[in-house]
């Protein structure tokens, strides 16, 4: 069974109405189209209960906690890339939740993603306590996303601690431009490249890892369709760079069918 843990987003993107977002929403989907046994662990606030809808409905198991905020984005795409705001800050994820009802919500889970929207999401107690008989994937995010309301703000100024239970980290090509990608003591690392495939880094070597274009003017979702696929490989057994290779197609394809509804 695959776990993802993540606080529910509330995004704004280009001008639409306010949508349910977040990699607890789009790991959940993806996981629910390729019919893997999986838990979503999230918290919004509950006033919120109504955007949160969708993620309901997709037919995985949701466990879910009111917070005090739901964290809010809005997002402008545009040819030269993407534009994007913090409007709503969320609450981090406490080592008490962890040891408690996220903690329970994910008993017999071995594999699990920790989709973090940004830098506050996860302290290092929470990972290292998430880690405790699982093999842990992080999102970027959670590395240089400044959790300040405004326009987004990213750098490289993370704590190392919070790296020390990772066993994965998936990132965009974006983060890598704050990041050292090859100091990071992660034992593997996906870099996210769009429609040129992925990076790998790991077993002492990097390769990429190619992947058939495909147009999309809207990218939302789209890094935690490929976590989710990622990390369905890994736990079958696949190694780093044949997981990359069948992420790549397995979001290839959901991108396409989502895009085409």
């Amino acid at each position: 069974m695959i776990g993802v843990v993540g606080s529910l987003a509330r995004d704004v993107v280009d001008g639409g109405a306010p949508r349910v977002g977040g990699a607890a929403y789009y790991c959940g989907r993806a996981l629910a189209v390729l019919g893997q046994p999986a838990v979503v662990v999230t918290k919004y606030a509950a006033e919120d209960h109504r955007l949160a809808t969708p993620l309901h409905g997709l037919g995985v198991r949701v466990e879910w906690r009111p917070a005090s905020s739901t964290v809010g984005y809005r997002i402008v795409n545009r040819a030269a890339g993407r534009l994007m705001a913090l409007e709503a800050a969320g609450e981090p994820w406490t080592l008490e939740e962890m040891r408690g009802w996220a903690g329970e919500a994910l008993r017999g889970v071995r594999w699990v993603h920790a989709g973090a929207l940004s830098r506050a999401d996860f302290p290092p107690e929470t990972l290292e306590e998430l880690a405790r008989g699982r093999t842990v994937s992080l999102d970027g995010q959670g590395l240089v996303r400044r959790p300040r309301v405004g326009p987004l703000e990213v750098d490289g100024e993370f704590d190392p601690a919070v790296l020390r239970h990772v066993a994965i980290l998936k990132l965009s090509e974006d983060e890598t431009g704050v990041l050292d990608v090859e100091s990071l003591a992660v034992p593997e690392i996906v870099v996210t490249l769009g429609c040129r495939g992925a990076r790998v880094y790991a077993e002492g070597r990097e390769e990429h890892v190619r992947t058939r274009p495909l147009d999309l003017p809207d990218p939302t979702g789209a890094g935690d369709a490929f976590a989710a696929a990622y990390l369905i490989a890994r736990s079958t057994g696949q190694d780093p760079f044949e997981a990359a290779g069948s992420a790549n197609v397995v979001t290839r394809g959901l991108l396409s069918g989502w895009r085409g509804r």
